[in-house]
């Protein structure tokens, strides 16, 4: 979903850091359980009436902007050079950063810097667009994943850019999914996933044996140990055999 030609941000720009919660392994999201991943954003600020950009004064209300295009990425600290990489790769020189204040973003001199230091203001009420789209972000993994998943964290953020700005553009979506798509080689579910596909000859160990439900509730196939695709059908095929011998049936 992502354009390798799409353009950078620019004009106005509200960037800052927050931290979403990730599902870990195979269970069902557990909110006291869950990790924390660290990501970085920034979002456009743009004027509703001249649909260009427009920083907010400070103290003034947010009701006369509003959002443009965004960025997301997940960073492995709150360190200057992980803040400035994300930066100096999605951002145009020249641009205005509207900032809570942070220490890493002097040190990009390529861009004007507006810190709006938040002290023990809420940060919402300092960066209102940037922390409205973290507050998506996280409803949105949360609800319709049901936990994100910190392998895949990166296909997440761009999935989530991609709908977040073409919202006001819904019905060419498709095509651009289609023209993207059209310029990738193609992707299998094991691809995906980083794993071997049984189906070429690579045996594929179970994590447990089958479940299916049956009259009395849930059974296992097999309560044994775990055993790959091939012992699997090399027990199929030794019971059929069986069956089919002389004497073994009344």
């Amino acid at each position: 979903m992502v354009d390798p030609d799409r353009e950078p941000l620019e004009g106005v720009v509200e960037v800052d850091q927050a931290e979403i919660p990730f599902r870990a392994g195979d269970t069902f999201f557990d909110p006291g359980n869950a990790g924390k991943i660290l990501i970085v954003g920034a979002v456009e600020v743009i004027d509703r009436d001249t649909n260009e950009a427009k920083p907010r004064r400070k103290g003034a209300k947010y009701l006369d902007t509003r959002s443009g295009r965004i960025r997301l990425a997940m960073i492995a600290d709150n360190s200057a050079a992980s803040i400035e990489a994300f930066v100096m790769a999605n951002v145009k020189r020249g641009t205005t950063l509207l900032t809570d204040g942070h220490a890493s973003y002097p040190g990009l001199t390529d861009y004007r810097h507006d810190p709006r230091v938040v002290g023990k203001m809420a940060g919402h009420v300092v960066l209102p667009w940037i922390h409205r789209v973290f507050s998506l972000v996280k409803r949105w993994g949360l609800g319709t994943y049901h936990g994100l998943r910190r392998r895949h964290i990166d296909a997440y953020l761009n999935e989530f850019v991609f709908r977040y700005n073409r919202r006001f553009y819904r019905h060419v979506s498709f095509e651009t999914i289609l023209g993207l798509a059209a310029h990738h080689e193609p992707a299998s579910y094991w691809d995906i996933i980083g794993r071997a596909n049984p189906r070429k000859g690579t045996s594929a160990l179970r994590r447990g044996p089958r479940r299916r439900k049956t009259a009395t509730g849930m059974r296992h196939d097999n309560p044994g140990a775990a055993k790959t695709d091939d012992q699997n059908h090399a027990s199929e095929t030794r019971q059929a055999l069986d069956v089919g011998e002389p004497g073994t049936t009344g």
